[in-house]
């Protein structure tokens, strides 16, 4: 059973390494289609908003989803894409720092929050808190989470954990995943029995149910950040952005879970 749960957790992870490299590879060929590359987290809200903005922009924009440290660096590399939303402030910081969006169409979008979730027939049962026995609650399993070390939802995963004391007993229990999604698979599929992931992936996903969701000043704020890329060229990337920041986009995003930061227009 071990050697069964092992090899899983193994495809998994090549799994979704494989997504992150091939997650880009529609924008190629999405000629006269805004490219939005977005964080793998906004998937099922985005999906939503792209549908609705449809009317406003022409046409439905081609997104392709992933880790926002992956996208980032495919940016960087040339990839073309019109608008990246990341799902956190230091890789949006890390291609502006380089010139590779437009500063004056940035904006905090979104915001999240941490939670740790388990398989949905899970019986365990835990309050988060300073110095919480997390390690006796994963037991001989895994804790799955984005890599910590570049993956935004693992880096917020890490700092909570961190800050709540708890971080030196529970990192060689860690199952690093390429997404965040990736960890949430990980944990519907039993593969692993705990997991951090985001609670608007935790309202999409049927086969987990939170324990506890992490205190909001345990790790950095969750923001998602929005820009129109430099080198964008397609002329309805103003619309869409607009659409991104509309009553409409927010009233979706809100059912996802996700908290609205920026005005409606």
């Amino acid at each position: 059973m071990v050697a069964r749960k092992g090899l899983g957790l193994r495809a998994i992870a090549i799994a979704g390494f494989a997504a992150a490299l091939t997650a880009v590879m529609p924008a190629a060929h999405a000629e006269d289609k805004v490219v939005v590359f977005a964080a793998a987290s906004l998937k099922d809200g985005l999906d939503a908003v792209n549908k609705a903005c449809e009317a406003d922009v022409g046409e439905a924009a081609t997104i392709s989803y992933a880790a926002s440290s992956a996208l980032a660096r495919q940016i960087e590399g040339g990839a073309p894409a019109d608008i990246f939303i990341s799902a956190d402030l230091d890789w949006m910081k890390y291609l502006s720092d380089q010139k590779l969006t437009k500063p004056d169409t940035e904006v905090k979008l979104l915001g999240n929050e941490i939670v740790l979730v388990a398989p949905k027939d899970s019986t365990v049962e835990t309050k988060i808190e300073k110095g919480f026995d997390l390690a006796k609650l994963i037991g001989d399993g895994k804790l799955a989470m984005g890599d910590f070390k570049a993956v935004p939802a693992g880096k917020y995963g890490k700092a909570a954990l961190e800050s709540l004391g708890i971080w030196s007993s529970v990192e060689s229990k860690v199952a690093q995943a390429e997404n965040v999604r990736a960890a949430l698979k990980l944990v519907s599929t039993g593969e692993a029995p705990l997991g951090i992931v985001y609670a608007t992936d935790a309202h999409a996903e049927k086969g987990v149910k939170v324990i506890g969701t992490f205190p909001e000043d345990s790790h950095p704020p969750i923001i998602y950040p929005v820009a129109q890329t430099a080198d964008s060229k397609d002329k309805d990337t103003p619309a869409f952005l607009k659409c991104l920041q509309s009553a409409t986009a927010g009233a979706l995003f809100k059912e996802q879970g996700f908290t609205v930061l920026t005005p409606s227009n």
